[in-house]
């Protein structure tokens, strides 16, 4: 179970009040917004009299370590509403956030030098606390003032602190490594995708990369026909009366594209559950149908904002490995342990261990449907169904799903870098007789509501192939990667031979091309490993006369002679058994 470090998230949100009193110094007239202590560090949001240069960064750092060797309290103060407003009068956005809060509200200040900043803390009891040289700032961006498009544009400065100068410098390796596995840089140079600026959020697949990602679909659709799911497919657009229904309309349609025809509104669906309750519905069920277990590679869209776009990782057109599970309320810890087990299954296929996820208990959010009795139920199902399938597990409280708990599985990249994936939710509101009203003939011969499981394992297939690019740096296993073998001749009189051995392995099923081009040995084998293809088969005469070829790996250990069937056998456990390497 992960562990958070709360000592660490007082030293970051100590650290931005520091470099707030450095700013303020460097920059007079500065106005000071918020500055929390986020993932990897913190940031805060000033309103500059002038605009920011790269060069000023290591000005302010030089101030804040001034500062931190001063060794000052952090001195907590109580003041009233009134005491507050006339504290920061020269704060417009801390004006803003005191007259937000309530008359009889307990509002706090902390001081350390001559800073004081209106915060409910914790901080750390002295500077002295935060090691100069274990902190660093990052970058420059803008913000606008509390997530707002029409209010102002400030300038959000952000920073990363640790404990220990070594942490530190970990930190910052592991920054340099993640930018050379960039999955844009690297889906650029493996000739992948693109994505075009005037179409935002939507991916342009090519060759290369549907290729991959069309060997994912097929993993995941044989996996799951062997563990009991009926595939279907249901529209892209539905009607709005469907999404009032289901709930959505009234608490997702921010993130909902819509559209008009003949005077009906409609929206392109950014997910697939409402759909397959209506094929749940279609025709009168048993309990003897249960469980019923619906997948569908769902494409989806939602109207996410343009800033939060990153590459494939966050998009606007996705398509999910979805599917809703309608089962008994007793059924539920058979299902989830079931979920459980194909998604370790399929993990540990794509090189992630146990030991490499990460399970999160989601709980009820303020924003949600349905009444305390269902939520207490729900949750109380979900915890037996992780006590079944022996799930340790870490509580996120509010983090569920408007219409019910969740599990998060977390894997952990190669770079230690968490990425939340799959999901389970246990979900008694939607199949109910006040959304969509899903049925079935019980036992005693009665109707009753099944409870309806959401689950994906992937989650969305762009975003982890993301993260299969970034994990493996694009040296994919030879199952996954889009050309497992290139035959490269020594010279053009042995193209008939490469094409020859090409062909054979092309009949074996394996994804094999043969480069006839003009450029020598050398060139060819660089350009093979600048496509990171597993397998070089170099042929010339020797070869030829003996059926051999010369197989260069990509790891880059020793050639080795192999005759051509002992190759293919060799390539063909590899890849029967979804090795992670070569």
């Amino acid at each position: 179970m992960a562990v958070k470090n709360e000592k660490l998230e007082i030293v970051r949100h100590s650290t931005a009040h520091v470099m707030a009193q450095a700013v303020l110094k460097l920059f007079p007239g500065a106005k000071v917004a918020i500055g929390p202590a986020i993932d990897n560090g913190f940031y805060y949001d000033f309103d500059l009299p002038r605009p920011i240069k790269e060069e000023d960064l290591g000005e302010i750092e030089k101030e804040m370590r001034r500062i931190v060797s001063g060794n000052h309290d952090f001195v907590r103060t109580e003041v009233t509403k009134e005491q507050a407003l006339a504290q920061f009068a020269d704060q417009p956005y801390k004006i803003e956030l005191i007259k937000d809060l309530p008359d009889d509200a307990t509002i706090t200040t902390y001081k350390q030098d001559t800073y004081i900043d209106l915060c409910r803390g914790p901080h750390v009891a002295n500077t002295k606390e935060i090691n100069p040289q274990a902190f660093k700032l990052m970058k420059v961006a803008g913000a606008y003032w509390r997530g707002d498009v029409t209010r102002p544009m400030l300038t959000r400065i952000y920073g990363t602190a640790w404990e220990k100068p070594n942490d530190l410098k970990d930190y910052l390796n592991m920054l340099a490594e993640a930018e050379k596995r960039d999955h844009r840089k690297i889906g650029k140079d493996l000739d992948l995708f693109h994505i075009d600026d005037e179409n935002p959020g939507e991916i342009f697949w090519h060759p290369n990369g549907w290729t991959v990602y069309s060997i994912i679909k097929d993993y995941v659709r044989d996996k799951i026909r062997k563990d009991g799911y009926v595939e279907v497919n249901t529209p892209f657009v539905m009607p709005r009366s469907l999404w009032e229904r289901s709930g959505h309309w009234a608490k997702y349609q921010e993130n909902m594209f819509i559209t008009e025809s003949e005077k009906r509104t409609f929206a392109l669906k950014p997910m697939n559950c409402p759909g397959h309750v209506e094929i749940f519905k279609n025709r009168l069920r048993s309990y003897k149908d249960l469980p019923l277990r619906i997948a569908e590679f769902g494409s989806c869209t939602r109207n996410e904002a343009s800033g939060a776009l990153h590459g494939i990782m966050r998009v606007r057109g996705f398509v999910q490995d979805d599917a809703h599970i309608f089962c008994t309320e007793e059924q539920i810890p058979d299902e989830v342990a079931k979920f459980c087990a194909l998604l370790k299954d399929m993990y540990k296929d794509f090189g992630f261990e146990d030991d490499k996820i990460v399970v999160k208990f989601s709980t009820r959010p303020e924003k949600r449907v349905g009444t305390d009795e269902d939520w207490d139920r729900a949750e109380g199902a979900l915890a037996d169904a992780c006590k079944k399938a022996g799930l340790e597990y870490e509580i996120q409280p509010g983090e569920g799903a408007f219409y019910g708990p969740k599990l998060e599985f977390t894997l952990i990249d190669a770079l230690g870098r968490p990425w939340q994936c799959g999901t389970i939710q246990v979900d008694y509101q939607l199949p109910s007789a006040e959304r969509l009203n899903a049925e079935y003939i019980g036992s005693d011969n009665a109707k009753h509501h099944p409870v309806m499981l959401h689950r994906a394992v992937l989650g969305s297939l762009e975003r982890f192939i993301g993260i299969l690019i970034e994990n493996f740096a694009g040296a994919l296993p030879a199952w996954l990667c889009f050309q497992q073998v290139a035959m490269i001749p020594v010279a053009p009189a042995f193209n008939d031979y490469a094409e020859e051995i090409m062909n054979k392995l092309k009949d074996a099923g394996f994804r094999a091309e043969a480069d006839l081009g003009s450029d020598n040995m050398k060139g060819k084998i660089k350009a093979a490993q600048l496509q990171k293809i597993p397998y070089m088969l170099v042929v010339g005469e020797k070869e030829k006369a003996e059926g051999n070829v010369a197989v260069r790996f990509r790891d880059g250990r020793p050639q080795q002679i192999m005759k051509v069937d002992e190759f293919i056998a060799y390539i063909q456990d590899k890849v029967n058994t979804r090795f992670v390497g070569i």
